[in-house]
């Protein structure tokens, strides 16, 4: 599968809010984002900007972009960074035609290797909606250990929703 994640240029950003604001209600519902909670796109932007200009150690975030025929068809993110220690990683096929094809699995295997190796993390969590399947599954193929299902808000889009929590650490990870 000739796909490939890599860090995300500052150049390359936009492609962020333009996800969200462009998704459906519907599809931002599945993913449990509050729609009255997206920042503008002005906004966003320069919340990136400042965020790429700190050193890596300092960054509130890193965003990893996935590229198929050098065509962005998705993205990660990686928030509540404590570097050296942990991390909450996101993970989104934005090009459905792309979706339930593997190229998800292979994307995240790909960006957790970047998280760890960046921010020299010890362990890497992901929290995606409890309902929606593909992330969930997607986790699992990739190598992440289920620890519990429960409720919580889990970033500032989000509403109060169930999650499930999956981690991976930096053996898990090498494997």
């Amino acid at each position: 599968m000739g796909v490939l994640a890599r860090e995300m240029e500052l150049s390359e950003s936009g492609f962020v809010p333009d996800y969200f604001h462009r998704s459906s209600p519907e599809h931002l519902e599945m993913l449990g984002v509050d729609p009255t909670r997206l920042p503008s796109a002005r906004d966003w932007l320069e919340g990136i900007r400042q965020g790429y200009s700190l050193p890596i150690e300092r960054r509130p975030f890193l965003l990893v972009i996935w590229l198929a025929d050098d065509q962005p068809i998705g993205f990660s993110s990686c928030d509540k960074i404590v570097f050296g220690q942990r991390a909450n990683m996101h993970l989104h096929v934005v090009e459905p035609t792309r979706r339930q094809q593997g190229v998800g699995t292979v994307c995240v295997r790909q960006s957790v290797g970047i998280y760890f190796d960046r921010l020299k993390l010890k362990q890497l969590y992901c929290e995606p909606n409890a309902f929606n399947i593909g992330p969930n599954r997607t986790l699992q193929k990739a190598g992440f250990k289920y620890l519990k299902t429960h409720m919580t808000v889990p970033g500032p889009l989000n509403y109060r929703q169930p999650v499930t929590r999956w981690v991976i650490d930096r053996d898990a990870a090498r494997a």
